[in-house]
């Protein structure tokens, strides 16, 4: 008996009824790629209801390639987040049981997006300096100070329109355990600000040519309540973590992990666990599509990383027996052809697929913690405090 559980890292399905507190309004992450590029090709996915779900919202777009079918094979619907913001963490706690209300806080752009009771002590207890404390592109801030980080190994630190605090540094210059442990020393100086996450982001390479490693590392803000990975393990099943997972739930409720950089590394993870674990639940992020698309605003790379895993997913379907289940969904928006370059406020897709079930209308659901309970509810477990679940 075995549960699980895919993020798919941004992948939206149209702007939130409060998209407008965000300045979302019109974002809408996969209507808008498959029509910036054509139609996309999501046989499997449209197999299991992708293409029925827009039109179970209220200002639903079409999805061009993905049709409406008559007969899913998963029961299909979407979900909108309670919580306040549009962040990895915030939506991902959600899926887990918990709301964040109030949400994380959002430094200021800057510069300076840090105050000095976070920054002044976080140069003397790991005796480097600071470049950037704005908010900037990761990409595009390495590229700006990397030089400068070579020639003075200060820290370079940024933020986004998301509740974090950022430190890249050159492989060459911090090694990855120091910047690990600056990180460490960073989430402490954080936690009173209610920062969400301290992210290490290490790169390589000469100037004009740096580039990231996939050895990021996350150090998320210690949540209040209790997790579903928490219920689940406490009631003797096993919870198998892949990809971030298990940084974004701060280690807790996790038997065992495999902290994947990419999605491919993901999806190999992923089958393996399936195939040589006996039962439990597996939760998976498949990060590519907000970390290389997303934020970069490339809506061909993003649509053929659905295509991909569209295809993965037709071959993995048969890994599954009669009493699993998999829940497909995602965290919140980031679509590539809207403005800037931050997350998008929008409602996300939710598939429940049971092998030789029918496929059922889920409807729209108020928060995403209707995963959480219905992880509780398919595992015979007690109640989580919020949410309804989505079995029969």
């Amino acid at each position: 008996m075995r549960a699980v559980l895919v993020v798919l890292d941004s992948v939206g399905i149209g702007e939130a009824p409060d998209a407008a507190d965000y300045g979302d309004v019109g974002a809408a992450t996969l209507p808008n790629i498959a029509s910036a590029v054509g139609g996309l090709r999501l046989p499997c996915l449209e197999s299991l209801g992708l293409g029925l779900i827009p039109g179970l919202l209220p200002n639903g777009l079409p999805l061009p390639g993905v049709a409406a079918v008559a007969e899913p094979l998963a029961s299909y619907g979407a979900m909108q987040e309670v919580s306040e913001g549009k962040d990895t963490i915030t939506g991902h706690w959600e899926l887990a049981g918990v709301e964040m209300n109030p949400g994380f806080s959002v430094c200021p752009p800057g510069p300076p997006a840090f105050p000095p009771e976070i920054l002044e002590p976080f140069t003397v207890q790991t005796g480097r300096g600071i470049l950037g404390n704005k908010a900037a592109s990761g990409t595009a801030i390495i590229d700006e100070l990397g030089e400068s980080h070579l020639q003075s190994g200060d820290w370079i630190v940024y933020t986004s329109a998301d509740s974090v605090f950022q430190i890249a540094a050159h492989i060459d210059v911090v090694p990855l355990a120091e910047l690990y442990r600056a990180c460490e020393t960073a989430r402490a100086l954080c936690d009173p600000f209610r920062i969400g996450r301290v992210i290490a982001r290490p790169f390589k390479g000469k100037p004009g040519g740096f580039e990231r490693t996939t050895d990021r590392r996350d150090f998320a803000f210690q949540p209040a309540e209790p997790l579903v990975l928490e219920r689940v393990k406490d009631g003797g099943i096993p919870v198998y973590a892949v990809g971030k997972i298990e940084d974004i739930y701060a280690h807790r409720g996790i038997t065992e992990s495999d902290h994947t950089g990419n999605t491919t590394t993901s999806q190999e993870a992923l089958v393996r666990f399936t195939r040589e674990r006996d039962g439990g639940l597996i939760v998976a992020n498949f990060i590519d599509f907000d970390m290389i698309y997303g934020h970069r605003r490339d809506p061909q790379g993003y649509a053929a990383a659905l295509e991909q895993t569209d295809r993965f997913f037709a071959d993995y379907l048969p890994l599954l027996g009669t009493e699993d289940v998999l829940i497909i969904t995602a965290d919140h928006g980031n679509d590539p052809t809207f403005k800037g370059t931050d997350h998008t406020r929008e409602y996300v897709p939710v598939l429940c697929y049971r092998a030789g079930q029918p496929g059922r209308n889920l409807g729209v659901r108020h928060g995403y913690y209707d995963v959480a309970q219905t992880l509780v509810d398919f595992f015979g477990l007690d109640p989580m405090p919020k949410g309804r679940s989505m079995l029969d």
